[in-house]
């Protein structure tokens, strides 16, 4: 027999429903995990500032006692007014290969959905782009990212089979670290920088880093982002979360930030050694052993670099500033080692973004879809 059950955001019963993926991808090498206590902290309303404009249900699948699936419902109210709408989104969605239990599970959310006025079901998203979002539909045979979601391939299958049609694309691309600069980016860097009296800032406390530009490189994403697909601005006190959050992680030579005379920050681009292989490791756990290995992933040997985010001033954006980043950030790609470059996901119809991975022999190796039904 088939229940579902409507979670409380206990800390416990966050562990289990973020746990639940884990087993459900026990041995497939292409899968990810998330931090376990990463997920927990998403999705507690007292923890995570989103909650602040954002309604959440969540819900188990449980057939004959065992759990066979989950999913959260997510209204983000900030988003609905922005865009004019009333939609709902789901999201953290895993299930057995049975049509029953995906039928049920998103059935749920689409009463709690209609239940709170909303005409429209949209995901999997999370409650801002920050979160992991899109369904992936190609690439299952490549290693995912700790940015990204994995899911097997029936995933999207009983997706059409339950009316949901493509609502958005993200694509992604594996590009090859070159041996040096190409002349053609130092080129354009040059000259940009002396146009628009352009500079790049370097760091090496964390805590500087945090004082003198944290505020501004979130109000930049904000800025630069802002008329994406489904974009969440950002409030002061989510800003005030991921600095706390996410700063203290980065590598500051893979930090790049580049300002104007006026020390103004107009473009930023941080990347990360892999974490892919450290995560699954891990299987999730910082305990007893989790922190060791991505602390490995972290300072150790590594043939990859995620490109985490690249924005760029709506100001500057199309006069070659990417240039300049990539200008920085390549030496110390070469230097460490990383061979292959993940972008991370794009949205298709972004032309200007994908044209910056021209001289790098990019491949699209991955492709992710956002889903909607009426309601």
């Amino acid at each position: 027999m088939l229940e579902i059950k409507e979670i409380q955001p206990t800390k416990k019963n966050l562990k289990a429903f973020t746990k639940f993926q884990i087993d459900l991808y026990d041995g497939n090498p292409w899968y990810v995990p998330p931090l376990i206590s990463d997920d927990v902290q998403t999705l507690s309303p007292s923890l995570n500032p989103a909650h602040d404009f954002c309604d959440q249900v969540l819900y188990m699948a449980y057939r004959d006692g065992k759990v066979v699936g989950r999913i959260a419902g997510i209204i983000n109210r900030q988003v609905n007014e922005k865009e004019r709408e009333r939609a709902a989104r789901f999201g953290f969605i895993d299930f057995v290969d049975d049509p029953e239990v995906s039928a049920a599970l998103l059935g749920a959310v689409e009463k709690w959905s209609r239940d709170k006025g909303m005409n429209k079901l949209i995901g999997p998203l999370g409650f801002t782009d920050l979160d992991h979002e899109g369904m992936l539909v190609e690439g299952f045979d490549e290693l995912s990212t700790m940015a990204t979601i994995y899911n097997y391939p029936y995933y999207p299958e009983h997706m059409e089979r339950l009316g949901y049609r493509k609502e958005s694309d993200w694509i992604e691309f594996l590009m090859e670290v070159p041996e040096s600069i190409p002349d053609r980016f130092n080129r354009i860097a040059d000259i940009v920088k002396r146009k628009f009296e352009l500079r790049v800032l370097k760091y090496k406390s964390r805590k500087r880093v945090k004082k003198e530009y944290g505020h501004a490189l979130f109000h930049l994403i904000n800025e630069s982002y802002k008329d994406l697909y489904q974009y969440s601005m950002l409030t002061e006190r989510q800003i005030d979360y991921y600095i706390d959050q996410y700063l203290d992680l980065l590598n500051l030579d893979l930090l790049t930030l580049v300002v104007d005379r006026n020390d103004r920050l107009v473009a930023v681009g941080i990347s990360m050694p892999s974490m892919s292989r450290a995560l699954q490791k891990s299987r999730g756990r910082m305990l007893p052993l989790g922190w060791w290995h991505l602390l490995k992933g972290l300072k150790g040997k590594n043939d990859r670099v995620d490109l985490l985010l690249v924005a760029v001033h709506p100001d500057y954006q199309n006069k070659g500033v990417n240039a300049i980043l990539f200008q920085d950030l390549l030496p110390y790609y070469i230097a460490k080692g990383y061979r292959y470059a993940e972008s991370n996901p794009e949205m298709e119809t972004n032309a200007k973004v994908q044209r910056q991975w021209e001289a790098y022999n990019p491949r699209q190796h991955r492709r992710r879809r956002c889903y909607s039904k009426k309601l």
